[in-house]
């Protein structure tokens, strides 16, 4: 049965299918996983970019770089998502030892670089394209930068954002990128991943104000490292989001771990 976003979540609610938010410094402390609609939806986090979303339709594993054995606690994955060549967010030899038989997606440029061993199956996505997998529509979203000083690092054109949407229920992934027009017009997003570090991508400031204006349900604020002055502190985000949106804190770094 189709469910519209409202009672999507209101059937989450209902259930107590969405778990209680832990303070940072606990959750950082742990390896936990969040579930939402009653356990339709569970995202694991694993490090900086990466993490693990489970649904109705499958596995999906977006962005995985780093050593395989991070992986291995998880199911396989039966969809693969890239957003860009970076090497926190793509990996060629990583994905060889967990690919399989999953499709991959990616924007154009990694694509391109794909070896031959691992174009089985992908697909590439440029911006403004969709997709439908396993009942999960899949649209590129624009993700750039937008300060002039920073715009060789994310060009305009190159890199994707995705919003997954089945059952009427939306997840952004921002991948790298600044506010753009696009994310700022997203709509009934309900889990959001939004990056935050310089000077790659934006600051807690400007990832708050996307928030304010967007809107999204949850959001996880992910790619940060830390820094004293407070531009990629996630409490520091909380704070500045307010009521706007329900942060959510992921151990996505071990204690003393920079990005």
């Amino acid at each position: 049965m189709t469910h519209t976003r409202r009672s999507f979540l209101a059937h989450a609610a209902a259930a107590g299918g969405v778990i209680t938010v832990l303070p940072f410094a606990a959750r950082a402390a742990g390896h936990m996983s969040d579930s939402f609609a009653d356990g339709a939806v569970t995202i694991h986090p694993v490090h900086h970019a990466s993490f693990v979303m489970q649904m109705p339709a499958g596995t999906i594993y977006v962005d995985p770089v780093g050593d395989p054995a991070a992986f291995a606690d998880l199911p396989a994955a039966d969809l693969i998502v890239i957003s860009h060549e970076h090497g926190d967010h793509y990996n060629a030899d990583t994905l060889t030892a967990l690919k399989g038989t999953a499709p991959l997606i990616a924007n154009p440029a990694v694509f391109d670089m794909l070896p031959e061993g691992l174009k089985d199956g992908a697909m590439a996505m440029a911006n403004g394209d969709s997709y439908t997998w396993g009942g999960v529509t899949i649209d590129a979203i624009p993700a750039h930068n937008t300060t002039e000083e920073r715009m060789n690092f994310h060009p305009t054109g190159r890199d994707n954002g995705y919003v997954l949407s089945i059952d009427g229920f939306r997840t952004y992934i921002s991948g790298d990128t600044e506010p753009t027009p696009e994310m700022l017009a997203l709509t009934d997003i309900d889990l959001c991943f939004l990056c935050m570090n310089l000077p790659f991508t934006m600051t807690a400031e400007q990832a708050a104000e996307a928030v304010a204006t967007f809107k999204p349900t949850y959001v996880y604020p992910y790619h940060y490292r830390g820094r004293d002055d407070g531009t990629q502190d996630p409490a520091h985000f909380a704070e500045l989001v307010g009521a706007a949106s329900e942060v959510k804190f992921a151990p996505w770094y071990k204690d003393g771990e920079l990005g």
